[in-house]
């Protein structure tokens, strides 16, 4: 049984990850973590279980195994700087993270395990082996990506659908740099690039869809969310797996051993 500590407890996917944990077997709440001004500090967090929402400051470190981290880009600094004073490894499912965040992720991973996931669900981690392949044995082909969340969603386009155009050029042996066309405004794309569009609408949980394009035919691989349990899920199970990890920063790549199975596979 591992101890989780959720940060953001009182957002969108924070309470997702809360209502996951109750009837999660090998996994269990055991601090909500708000800011003091939060309209939920204080409140209970769980029906069943006495845990309420608390403060960062307020917190027990010796009862807890793990850290999920659910909330803004903003708070990433204050809480890897958390899981760096208590030595808890920290899975971070933020999205919208800029360059210099990235870096500071990398910086907290020289001391504790790190786990960074823009995207924690399991189909997507999938997709991202299955892109990256699809680049390598279409070299040619045109790549677009298309992407749909909730209106409430602030970055555009969404860290998952950057993850899988970066996938993209991983294959290809691209500089993402290079070939990252971002969104198309004109119409026009550059030689080799790769491109995305943008929905927000109603509450879609999640649509990512990527397509390779050559003179003909094209290829469409896409992954569609209708529960955001399935996030919750999936970030728990990363959790669990960065508790027996040593400093470092991880994917969730990492937790599937993807690569294994792909040469299993190739090999018959």
């Amino acid at each position: 049984m591992i101890n989780v500590g959720v940060l953001g407890a009182s957002g969108r996917m924070g309470n997702a990850v809360i209502k996951a944990l109750t009837t999660d077997s090998d996994a269990k709440l055991a601090a909500a973590i708000v800011r003091k001004n939060s309209s939920s500090y204080g409140k209970s967090a769980t029906e069943n279980e006495p845990v309420h929402f608390t403060s960062a400051e307020e917190l027990q470190p010796d009862k807890i195994d793990v850290l999920i981290d659910f909330s803004l880009p903003e708070a990433l600094t204050e809480n890897l700087k958390l899981a760096e004073q208590y030595q808890l490894p920290i899975v971070i499912c933020t999205t919208g993270l800029n360059d210099e965040q990235k870096e500071r992720l990398a910086q907290a991973a020289e001391t504790v395990p790190v786990l960074y996931a823009s995207n924690t669900s399991i189909g997507i981690a999938l997709l991202e082996q299955l892109v990256g392949l699809s680049s390598a044995a279409l070299p040619d082909a045109d790549i677009e990506i298309f992407e749909a969340h909730h209106r409430h969603k602030k970055d555009g386009p969404s860290g998952t659908a950057i993850t899988l155009g970066q996938a993209a050029a991983k294959g290809r042996e691209q500089r993402w740099e290079e070939v990252n066309d971002g969104v198309r405004t004109d119409g026009v794309r550059s030689e080799k690039g790769i491109g995305f569009s943008v929905m927000r609408a109603a509450d879609i949980v999640g649509e990512h869809q990527v397509t390779l394009a050559v003179d003909g035919e094209r290829v469409e691989i896409g992954h569609r969310v209708s529960n955001r349990k399935i996030f919750a899920e999936g970030a728990i199970r990363a959790a669990k797996w960065l508790k027996e990890q040593g400093p470092g920063l991880f994917s969730l790549q990492d937790t599937l051993n993807l690569q294994d199975i792909l040469q299993r596979l190739l090999k018959r």
